[in-house]
């Protein structure tokens, strides 16, 4: 027994032999070596190895006729297995050395080494082959990635990951990706940055050969600055030579450890931040670069340079803060320029109160907001502003009103909540956002900036909300706080409108408000019964007759089948959109479960797409059998249609490969090859 820290013992086991303890070598027959469980951070292995014979020294351990696995013990063989002529430990470089191994999966061979070797599970970080990965594309066919991973010192390391393409033509040139991500970390900051070639892809757009490549950075320090409680500076870049090459190519350039990976694969976004944090105060300032990759290139920048945040809580300067409420000031200003020669200078000052809730004898819960706001502007070839400095005040009011009206019994407790909204702009001041697209819905109807446009929409406005929810009294447990294993089951209604006294034409239509009576809108949400969720949103017009738009969610589990259905539907000022989906699971048993998508666009009358997978997966081995059919296209993306297999070995590689793919375009079975 070998005891490698306070909680984590490794225990061997020997039929017989010899063992000098002094010089730490023995001799032994059937040796048996269970590691402790989490070496590969998963408590639910069992990582052993077991061989016909054993010896060792103070520089190395051998086994003989090895076998090792790291799957759960079980009565039958394990889901993967590598055996060994010997397995050699070398305890001076720390190596796991094995020789003429055969990686068996339910102690079937499928592979051969004639020998490879790896650094022993105790080293957390040093130079080697890392996990490599067969992936498979309709577009760029089957590929392996090989990272290596290098340590340059004990504050960084570079991790070189090349990719290997497969020709999928006898005449086309071979593909690859050289692909480097640096790491550097220190007390104060951390830097990664990630840089990829792409050489000699064969575009489908043009049929021509090119050569791509990207560059993404991100730093953060703590820059410490005195009378600061956070000073920190953040850098961010992002840079690609080609629209498409992200998205043909993202399954080799991004692994599950990427940190990288850009959050829009279309957009790309660059920006250096510095942020400032004390008592009562916080500030930011910055610049931020922005390119649509969808665009013409004299357009698809946009910079904002600089652009600056503060805001202070002034709360203390009242005498009484919990009698007279609270009080802060916010400062923000930008200078914008897209389009090429379109450029927008604004700065914007509010300074916001909130009064205390007052509740009355009768249990009215009422509340009043008063907002100023001051607003700069230059503009330069500009639609809305004009290139003659402009300054705008504004001003909203908001009184808030609610009535909890609670019923209890044995059985339930039921909440009507009747909630009243009146807000004023005095000054009836706002440019013209008609043309925008907005949507209103009760998530944001009673927001402040509901039309998500940073200024007070105009007019006068009383937004009326009615609110009904039913819970059972088995949802609280242990002093009305919720078990979890106990499903919360309740029912939901909620509704909301807004009236005004005249039409407001500078809000944007698309959101009904700008209307003496809005649309209606509402929702439902049912969750009482055990196998069965359904919840529903909807924007009825306010004639009471037409409705703008539906969405639909429905959950069905029944033991270990589960299906969600989603549909969604806009239809008059709210766009035009119809699209239903479906995700179907069933789980055969703990490992195994099959699962069907689709989503079908009902506005073009098309299916977007079709994916069918088997999977079966234990606390070691991953398989599946997956079969994607889309019909999307965009560039060098094309539909696809596959059939393909994938496993994954568990902490040893992930292996995908293809197994047939219809030619786009040709019809029948000819059409599929091997």
């Amino acid at each position: 027994m070998v005891k490698v820290d306070k909680n984590k013992t490794d225990k061997y086991f020997f039929s017989e032999g010899f063992f000098n303890f002094k010089n730490k070598s023995h001799i032994a027959k059937e040796t048996k070596i269970n590691t402790h469980k989490d070496i590969f951070d998963d408590n639910e292995n069992d990582p052993r190895l077991y061989g016909s014979s054993s010896y060792s020294n103070e520089k190395k351990t051998v086994v003989d006729n090895g076998i090792f696995t790291s799957c759960k013990l079980n009565d039958s063989c394990p889901p993967w297995s590598i055996k060994a002529d010997t397995i050699t430990h070398d305890k001076i470089k720390q190596d796991m050395i094995y020789k003429n191994a055969i990686l068996k999966i339910y102690d079937i061979p499928v592979l051969y080494f004639p020998k490879f070797f790896h650094p022993d599970p105790s080293v957390k970080r040093r130079s080697g082959f890392l996990q490599p990965q067969f992936n498979n594309s309709e577009t760029l066919g089957s590929s392996l990635y090989i990272p290596y991973f290098k340590t340059l010192g004990n504050d960084k390391d570079l991790t070189f990951k090349p990719t290997l393409f497969e020709k999928l033509r006898k005449f086309e040139r071979e593909k690859y990706i050289l692909q480097s991500e640096f790491r550097k970390q220190s007390k104060d900051s951390f830097l990664i940055a990630d840089f990829g070639l792409l050489r000699d892809y064969k575009r489908s757009s043009d049929n021509k050969y090119k050569n791509a490549n990207h560059f993404f950075l991100d730093y953060k320090s703590d820059l410490k600055i005195p009378n600061y409680s956070e000073s920190e500076l953040d850098i961010h870049f992002e840079k690609v030579t080609n629209d498409t090459y992200l998205k043909v190519f993202q399954n080799n350039l991004f692994d599950t450890h990427t940190l990288l990976k850009p959050d829009n694969l279309g957009t790309m976004n660059s920006n250096m931040e510095l942020y400032l944090e004390k008592e009562n105060q916080n500030f930011t300032t910055g610049i931020l670069v922005y390119e649509n990759l969808g665009v013409k290139n004299s357009d698809r920048y946009q910079y904002t340079l600089p652009y600056y945040n503060l805001s202070q809580n002034l709360t203390s300067i009242l005498s009484d803060n919990s009698i007279l409420g609270s009080l802060n000031f916010s400062s923000s200003g930008s200078n914008k320029l897209k389009n090429t020669n379109n450029l927008v200078s604004q700065i914007s000052n509010n300074l916001n109160y909130s009064s205390p809730d007052f509740i009355s004898d009768l249990g009215f819960k009422s509340g009043f907001n008063l907002y100023l706001g001051n607003t700069n502007t230059i503009a330069k070839n500009d639609l809305t502003y004009s290139s003659n400095p402009q300054i705008d005040g504004s001003s909203m009011m908001i009184f808030d009103t609610t009535i909890p009206l609670i019923k209890y019994n044995d059985m339930s407790q039921e909440t009507i909540t009747p909630r009243f909204s009146f807000r004023i702009n005095p000054g009836n001041n706002m440019d013209d956002k008609s043309g925008t697209s907005r949507e209103i819905g009760l998530g944001n109807v009673f927001e402040l900036d509901r039309l998500g446009i940073s200024e007070y929409e105009a007019g006068r406005s009383l937004t009326l909300g009615l609110g009904y929810k039913f819970d059972k009294l088995e949802n609280y447990q242990n002093d009305d706080e919720l078990d979890d294993n106990v499903k919360d089951k309740f029912i939901e209604f909620n509704l909301a409108t807004v009236l005004r006294d005249q039409i407001e034409s500078e809000i944007p239509s698309s959101s009904t408000i700008n209307r003496k009576t809005s649309n209606l809108f509402g929702s439902i949400q049912n969750n009482l019964f055990d196998n069965v969720n359904l919840s529903y949103e909807f924007s009825l017009d306010n004639d009471l007759k037409t409705i703008n738009s539906n969405s639909i969610g429905t959950e069905i589990s029944i033991n270990n089948f589960i299906t969600t259905f989603n549909y969604i539907e806009k239809r008059n000022e709210l766009g035009s959109t119809h699209l239903i989906s479906n995700t179907t699971e069933y789980k055969v048993n703990d490992n195994t479960s099959l699962q069907f998508s689709t989503r079908r666009n009902k506005e073009i009358n098309l299916t977007e797409y079709y994916d069918l997978s088997y999977e079966y997966k234990n606390d070691c081995l991953t398989a599946a059998l997956k079969f994607n059919k889309t019909f999307y296209q965009d560039k060098d993306l094309v539909p696809t249609e596959d059939l393909f297999f994938t496993i994954t070995l568990i902490p040893l590689t992930t292996y995908e490969r293809e197994i047939y793919k219809k030619i786009p375009g040709s019809p029948g079975l000819k059409s599929w090859f091997r």
